[in-house]
């Protein structure tokens, strides 16, 4: 017959337990902050610029080629583009601070210590994550706000607008540190922002409708999936747009989970990671 003793629980598990717990949290807390300070800290190249950069393309396309346009259905030109412009700046900023930021702790060595400290997978991931979370909803916010001060700007569904948002920032963030993880040298991290990103949003009808184009040209922006956000935003604003707003909606939140659980799964086995 066994002795009970030794089936009994270690008397400190639950304090072991505990101070794990703390230990991961504070952990998870401190690369949170490290995360959102190196986007405040540089806030002229992180937020004054590409913020000057959106509202230059509502004083540029907007106004100038507006001018010229007229109207999109029955909004100005200007007011048309708002919500595209938005997330333009909300996907590209995304990308560009966590592919940069964890490039560059590969580089500096690091991301070494991130990976032996006491966290779960998942909690280095979402840390990481979060600051260019919020970087593009930061700069998407100010250059929606600096549009007010051009045009009229609607807001027909704010809630969606704002769901939306947070959708596109995470899975362009998570993209943006699965691309940081795989690259080798600098060049290859802006890669994808030069050669995929900015082709697919300007393809993808942020300065135009299909009902612009002629058909051959209509079906390949429609095979863009930057399309579907852009103008599921649009609708969000406008009330009107050329794709569904739930199809825009339920495409980005699946392929924000397949991201994001990528880099759950990176961090966890250490691919690419790990000398």
């Amino acid at each position: 017959m066994s002795d009970p003793a030794m089936n009994a629980p270690a008397p400190n598990a639950p304090v072991t337990a505990a101070l794990r717990r703390v230990s991961t949290t504070r952990g998870f807390l401190t690369l949170v902050e490290r995360e959102l300070l190196r986007v405040l800290k540089i806030w002229t190249q992180t937020i004054a610029t590409p913020v000057l950069t959106g509202i230059l393309y509502f004083a540029v396309f907007g106004v100038a080629v507006g001018q010229r346009i007229g109207s999109v259905g029955e909004f100005d030109y200007v007011t048309y583009i708002v919500p595209g412009v938005v997330l333009m700046q909300v996907a590209t900023q995304a990308y560009a601070n966590n592919s940069s930021s964890i490039f560059q702790a590969k580089i500096d060595g690091y991301l070494e210590d991130v990976l032996s400290a006491p966290m779960h997978a998942w909690q280095v991931a979402l840390a990481v994550l979060l600051g260019g979370v919020l970087r593009s909803l930061l700069v998407g916010g100010l250059v929606l706000l600096g549009a007010t001060f051009i045009t009229d700007v609607p807001f027909a569904h704010p809630f969606e607008a704002a769901l939306l948002l947070v959708a596109v920032a995470v899975l362009w963030a998570s993209i943006g540190v699965i691309a940081g993880i795989f690259a080798q040298t600098f060049d290859q991290h802006t890669l994808i922002s030069n050669l995929l990103i900015t082709p697919l949003i300007f393809v993808g009808g942020v300065f135009y409708s299909v009902d612009m184009l002629p058909a051959h040209l209509e079906l390949f922006t429609r095979l863009d999936p930057l399309f579907y956000e852009v103008n599921g935003l649009r609708h969000a604003f406008l009330g009107t747009s050329d794709a569904s707003f739930a199809a825009a909606l339920a495409s980005t939140i699946a392929l924000a989970a397949l991201a994001f659980g990528t880099l759950v799964w990176l961090f966890q086995t250490g691919r690419r990671l790990k000398g």
